[in-house]
């Protein structure tokens, strides 16, 4: 029986075998994630309906059972209309999360296109596609080492 909150057995299993630097992606429901895992990355669907699974709940369960070292965001092009808004509410809702984890790691966000990159990259492991409805939801968590 597990203790952490995350029970997934897909999930489990391939976060048991990624190792650090590995990089996991929770990503939101307009993510294009069948067509940009990475060459050793597996995808994971869990959009049910529009805003089940959200982001904020998959990132809750896989901190509870993963280190990491990295927690990054997709960032907005300035010339993307949604840049004028400044930074998405839901970025916030993850610093709460990150607090509740007792992780002192800052959100990093990175160029969306430098992202989609990071995503394409050997060291991806693990896409869990949410039906995420908040726009710039992407999360890529970096695994650490564990101590």
């Amino acid at each position: 029986m597990l203790k952490h909150t995350l029970i997934h057995p897909k999930i489990n299993e391939v976060l048991g075998r990624a190792g650090h630097h590995a990089k996991v992606l929770i990503a939101d429901g307009n993510y294009p994630a069948s067509t940009t895992l990475g060459p050793n990355a597996e995808l994971v669907s869990l959009n049910l309906s529009p805003g089940i699974v959200g982001v904020p709940d998959v990132l809750r369960a896989v901190l509870s059972a993963l280190p990491v070292d990295g927690v990054h965001t997709m960032g907005i092009p300035p010339d993307d209309p949604y840049a004028a808004e400044g930074e998405p509410p839901i970025w916030g809702e993850y610093r709460e999360i990150l607090k509740e984890q007792e992780l002192s790691i800052e959100l990093d966000p990175i160029d969306k296109w430098d992202f989609y990159e990071a995503v394409r990259s050997p060291d991806h492991v693990l896409t869990i596609q949410t039906a995420e409805q908040a726009l710039w939801a992407n999360v890529l968590l970096v695994v650490g080492c564990r101590t």
